[in-house]
C-alpha cells in the first residue's frame, strides 16, 4: 500500500478507555476491545477475525447512547485484530458517534498549564 492510499479521511483517536464493541457476522457474536477510533473506522483486538472483505454489524454502548453501524473489515493484522471501516450508519447514530469522539479527544488533550 502506498502513502497515498493510507491516508485517513478521519483520524483516528487511541482509545484511553476501557471501550467494547459488540460485532456480529451473521448468526456469530462477538465482544472485542477496541484500539483506535473515529468516524471513519476502527480497530479491534480480536483473535477471531474474519476475512478482509466480511461485512460487519457493529454495536457501541457509547455515553451518548446505543451507536449501530455497518462496517468492513479492511485488513488483519494475525494474532492482533482487525482494521475496520465504516460504510453505513444512520444519522442520529452518526451524530452521537461524533459527539462521543469529540469528548474523547478532549479527554485526551493535555491539561493546560496554569499561570
Amino acid at each position: 500500500m502506498t502513502r497515498e492510499q493510507n491516508v485517513r479521511r478521519y483520524p483516528r483517536s487511541k482509545v484511553q478507555k476501557q471501550v467494547l464493541v459488540a460485532w456480529m457476522k451473521g448468526a456469530q457474536k462477538h465482544v472485542s476491545h477496541v484500539e483506535n477510533l473515529a468516524l471513519g473506522g476502527l480497530f479491534v483486538c480480536t483473535q477471531d477475525s474474519p476475512a478482509v472483505g466480511t461485512s460487519l454489524q457493529l454495536l457501541f454502548n457509547a455515553p451518548e447512547g446505543e451507536v449501530r453501524v455497518r462496517a468492513i473489515v479492511r485488513n488483519l493484522v494475525p494474532g492482533r485484530g482487525m482494521g475496520l471501516a465504516i460504510v453505513s450508519m444512520e444519522q442520529e447514530h452518526r451524530a452521537r458517534l461524533d459527539r462521543w469522539l469529540r469528548r474523547l479527544a478532549l479527554e485526551l488533550e493535555p491539561a493546560a498549564p496554569r499561570a
